[in-house]
């Protein structure tokens, strides 16, 4: 940027003409943006000092400097790979369009900067590593599942192998433990014994304790009517009824 163009833009901002609708104020539907006054009673129309300026020659930026950016470049809208042609990288620079996507965006930009041209909206590009980290475990996770199921199609004629030697360990365990078990044999038949001898034993005492308790209760019995009976029931004799009945019988 050349001096004398540096000055011309300070010329362009010093001015600082701002013209506003008349009554953007009042209603809230109305914006700031230039609207010509055209009523027959308008006060701005009618140029009264409190209502503001009307665009008039001499409010305009030099032509030299007409429609620059402050940086000092005419600007370009772009859309494809086809607007980066014939651009001068001196006195043009490229402003990518809004509508332009990231991917597109980041080749537009990567051959802007090999031409040299200026970028006014540049922007750092960051590449979606969350979306991309999820993928490999899925493919790993399929792989170990593939791996597993050939190891397994494998593993079959080993563990047949393993289970014909584990019979043989068996057999030769069962053949050594009859010898050592047939001590013990032993011992369970002499329990066995014994425990017979006792429950032989001990209805026979049962009914030793209950013989005594029965011939007990049974004397008393028969000795009570011999003792209480008196000699004077014994003296006297039984009375005889008329007919020759005894009351008694």
């Amino acid at each position: 940027m050349t001096t004398e163009t540096k000055r011309l833009i300070r010329v362009r901002t010093e001015k600082g003409a701002v013209f506003k609708r008349d009554g953007f104020g009042k209603k809230r539907q109305l914006s700031d943006s230039w609207r010509k006054p055209r009523g027959q009673h308008n006060k701005q129309r009618e140029q009264k000092k409190a209502k503001g300026n009307l665009p008039k020659p001499g409010f305009g930026s030099p032509v030299a400097v007409r429609g620059m950016h402050p940086s000092g470049f005419f600007e370009v809208l772009v859309f494809t790979e086809k607007d980066l042609e014939n651009l001068d990288a001196k006195t043009q620079a490229i402003r990518i369009s809004a509508g332009v996507g990231a991917r597109k965006r980041k080749v537009l930009q990567e051959k802007a900067a090999a031409s040299g041209l200026k970028i006014l909206n540049s922007r750092v590009i960051k590449e979606r590593v969350a979306e991309e980290k999820p993928a490999a475990p899925a493919k790993d996770a399929a792989k170990a599942k593939k791996d597993t199921k050939e190891a397994k199609k494998e593993a079959p004629p080993a563990k047949k192998s393993a289970g014909k030697a584990e019979p043989a360990k068996k057999k030769g365990a069962a053949e050594k433990k009859p010898a050592k078990a047939a001590a013990p044999k032993s011992k369970p038949a002499v329990k066995e014994t014994e425990k017979k001898e006792e429950k032989a034993a001990k209805p026979k005492a049962k009914e030793a304790a209950k013989a005594p308790a029965r011939k007990s209760a049974e004397k008393p019995a028969e000795k009570k009517p011999v003792a209480k009976k008196s000699a004077a029931e014994k003296a006297v004799p039984k009375k005889k009824a008329a007919s020759g009945v005894k009351k008694n019988e």
